[in-house]
């Protein structure tokens, strides 16, 4: 087996999309064992294309979900992992956007790509073949972090057609922020309070906006919080990991952690031979 290589380059989109795109991820996995990768739900909507062969993704991990085949997927707020199944070489970009970013970018809510894996040419028609073949011509990540910049911001512009792109709900915004600042550990009733909402008006609006419900997506923070511990070079015992992100018990992790990806704790870790730990 050739030498493990694990690149990662991250980079700040143009200042004008910021409000609609979090950050670009390039990658360059090689020499790794082939397996299956648990794409963890987390705050953001992703789109991923991939620099050498089609990327082979399934709805769900370890479920019998069927597996499709992309250049370039895009997909929503999730509840569960997607597995990625992978010959131990992974190479491509992934963009973060925001639930704003999804109407900027897609040309629709956030919402419509909950729980979705859609295929990005789909969304982005003509300019998502440009996009896949000025990417994989690029030498340096630099140069295809720039076509990056370049394209999304024709998509902004495109569907927006001179005009400011639709404002998320300012109450759901706000809810959006308290959730994602105390990391999923507040109460949704004293969210709902301090909006002068109801909890299930907010529950409402929120989920049709995003896709999830404030409930779900806090469980979604909590859990991409105990999965940011658990991937650290260093990584915590499991049992601190639970205290640190505000589970009841390490039980009460078990139980989160295997309905968000499919797996125990120990046979995820075991897994995933792309962090080097398998």
């Amino acid at each position: 087996m050739e030498d493990h290589r694990a690149t990662r380059i991250c980079a700040r989109p143009a200042p004008a999309l910021r409000r609609y795109v979090g950050s670009y991820v390039g990658f360059d996995l090689r020499g790794f064992p082939a397996g299956v990768h648990c794409g963890p739900p987390g705050r953001v909507l992703t789109a991923v294309i991939s620099l050498s062969g089609p990327l082979e993704v399934a709805p769900g991990v370890d479920d019998g979900s069927p597996v499709s085949r992309f250049a370039g997927v895009a997909g929503g707020l999730m509840r569960r992992s997607v597995a990625i199944h992978h010959d131990g070489r992974q190479e491509g970009v992934q963009v973060s956007l925001t639930p704003r970013g999804a109407r900027a970018v897609h040309g629709m809510p956030a919402a419509g790509l909950a729980h979705r894996l859609v295929p990005l040419d789909e969304l982005l028609g003509a300019l998502c073949v440009e996009l896949v073949d000025r990417l994989r011509a690029a030498t340096t990540w630099a140069a295809r972090f720039a076509v990056l910049d370049e394209l999304l911001l024709r998509a902004v512009g495109r569907n927006a057609g001179g005009a400011p792109v639709s404002q998320v709900r300012p109450e759901v915004a706000e809810a959006w922020r308290r959730l994602l600042a105390a990391r999923g550990r507040v109460q949704v009733g004293e969210v709902a309070a301090e909006l002068d909402w109801s909890r299930r008006y907010l529950t409402e609006r929120f989920r049709g906006e995003v896709g999830l419900s404030p409930k779900t997506f806090a469980r979604v923070l909590r859990f991409e919080h105990a999965h940011e511990l658990a991937t650290m070079h260093d990584p915590l015992p499991w049992a601190e990991v639970a205290t640190v992100c505000g589970y009841a018990d390490q039980a009460h992790l078990v139980r989160d952690w295997s309905e968000f990806t499919g797996r125990s704790p120990t046979a995820w870790l075991r897994g995933e031979v792309l962090l080097g730990n398998g």
